[in-house]
């Protein structure tokens, strides 16, 4: 072998650096981590994650990366020191790995994000910055606090409040900054708030000056309260506001009054449970969580297919002898038309039958995959479609509904007793999820739950089965107080039918109608 060929293959051996991507992961809402962070999540081999980066956001990461929790928390033992974490970056980018180093808020503003740069920069491995919304700035606009404000202010100081405490004298110049900026936003700084007033009210800042402590900001659990410097203090250890918080002090935090606009939106402080396919879940959630909800996302259900497409198979074979083909689900959608392009067939096939959808939202579903529906009933249940068929006629017609494998019967039976000859074809199979029942049991303890939503039958009998209460009177002490929403009469004949019941219900079966009616109910307007 030549000279020339050996240099070629240990070059082949040796191994690339990675690079490690240290990505602001913003203030706690996981919609405001920026576009390239969220791109370089999906891509990640190793993550490196902080305490106050949102573990939403691990969403986006591939299920085969490598998750590394390195939080630290105030007065409880770091699960890493700086030293170990800087050296991991290292070893993982030496070996070749796409790391993402996820850091809430900013890296460059109290994250030390710079420290673990130059170690990185000293070994030789590649790196990169994706800055993030910092803390301060979302704190404030999260409690309706702008920093800034032509007839207030032009000047605004960010300040730490937990500084290193090997250092035998401070970084901060009290004397000059007590009023030499207009608004002070301290990071960390609630275990030192008391010292912290007193610098400031020593070195010429008026006790009178408006002061706003926000906790957990941007998230569900945002809390807020206000006082002066002369009273925060007191304030704060009177409501029982912890870390993590941020503490905005100056004459803009007046404009609170005004401006709130986060914790005044109207499901705001609301945990809502939500038990739908952890695949559909997403648009309720959106909805929910948009008027101010704190989601809690239990998936009760588990969509697979059905283990055998036999019955459809012979159904796709002779489609142009149907005259109607009913899709009564999204799932029945989804499946039937996965299986069609397995069998090399598409839309096209469907010119023959007239299409019926038992609802908006099927229907709409329907037009993603180029059909247009000939029947949507005015009452979007199985009877609402079946009767919307009867009135045009079905005797002598052949009808074919691909569905769930279990499923109610009434819709096929009430069509056979008109003479109609129908054939049902199973798609899909709802399986019970995994779920541990202590953790879900938790949620109504600890952290207590306001609502539960259903949107099936099927999260009914789930999410009962997964809760295991051993009687009824257990069952009914778990979820007392508790508020059922139920999307339509099927589902909340199931919540009644099992000794519970339903407080909320839209008049349309659409999950746009669900989140409306939820507002509408804790609005106070119930018409």
């Amino acid at each position: 072998m030549s000279l020339l060929v050996l240099i070629k293959e240990d070059k082949k051996k040796m191994k690339k650096p990675g690079k490690v991507y240290l990505v602001g992961a913003g203030p706690g809402d996981p919609g405001l981590i920026t576009v390239r962070g969220k791109r370089l999540l999906e891509r990640a081999e190793v993550v490196v994650y902080d305490y106050l980066a949102s573990r939403k956001l691990l969403k986006h990461v591939p299920s085969d990366a490598e998750f590394i929790y390195v939080g630290k928390k105030g007065g409880v033992k770091h699960t890493f020191t700086q030293e170990e974490i800087n050296q991991m970056l290292v070893d993982h980018a030496l070996a070749g790995k796409v790391v993402v180093r996820l850091k809430g808020g900013d890296p460059f503003i109290f994250g030390r994000g710079g420290e673990e740069l130059e170690k990185l920069y000293e070994a030789g491995a590649p790196f990169e910055v994706v800055p993030g919304v910092t803390s301060a700035t979302a704190a404030a606009t999260y409690a309706g606090i702008p920093i800034t404000h032509r007839d207030y202010t032009a000047s605004v100081a960010f300040i730490t409040g937990h500084e290193d405490p090997t250092k035998e004298t401070s970084n901060v110049a009290w004397d000059k900054l007590a009023t030499g900026a207009g608004t002070i936003v301290v990071y960390m700084g609630i275990k030192n708030l008391p010292i912290i007033v007193e610098n400031l009210i020593s070195n010429g800042r008026d006790p009178k000056t408006p002061v706003a402590v926000v906790r957990w900001a941007s998230t569900p659990e945002q809390r807020s309260v206000v006082g002066t410097l002369e009273t925060i203090t007191d304030v704060v250890q009177d409501a029982g506001i912890k870390p993590p918080s941020l503490i905005i002090i100056g004459e803009v935090v007046k404009l609170r009054d005004t401006i709130d606009w986060y914790e005044k939106r109207p499901l705001f402080g609301k945990r809502i449970m939500v038990t739908r396919t952890r695949e559909q879940a997403s648009d309720l959630v959106a909805g929910l969580e948009e008027f101010g909800a704190n989601c809690l996302e239990y998936s009760t259900i588990k969509i697979k297919p059905v283990d055998s497409y036999d019955v459809l198979d012979g159904e796709l074979e002779r489609l142009p002898e149907y005259h109607w083909i009913l899709f009564t689900s999204l799932n029945g959608v989804k499946y039937f038309f996965e299986r069609l392009y397995a069998k090399g067939m598409d839309a096209r096939d469907l010119k023959g039958p007239d299409i019926a959808a038992v609802g908006k939202s099927t229907a709409d579903l329907l037009l993603r995959y180029g059909v247009n529906a000939d029947l949507i009933p005015s009452t979007f249940t199985g009877e609402g479609l079946a009767e919307s068929l009867l009135d045009l006629g079905v005797e002598g017609r052949n009808i074919l509904i691909p569905r769930a494998q279990q499923g109610r019967e009434i819709l096929p039976e009430t069509l056979r007793g008109a003479g109609a000859q129908v054939a049902v074809a199973p798609v899909y199979q709802n399986c019970p999820a995994a779920g541990d029942k202590e953790i879900m049991r938790a949620e109504f303890v600890e952290g207590g739950v306001d609502m539960i939503t259903f949107t099936s039958s099927s999260t009914v009998r789930n999410f009962l089965a997964m809760i295991d209460a051993e009687s009824q009177e257990e069952l009914q002490q778990i979820l007392a107080g508790v508020k059922i929403a139920a999307i339509g009469p099927i589902t909340a004949k199931t919540v009644t039918d099992n000794g519970l019941k339903v407080d909320v219900q839209p008049d349309d079966y659409t999950i746009s109608d669900m989140v409306s009616v939820v507002v509408d109910y804790y609005s106070g307007d119930t018409k």
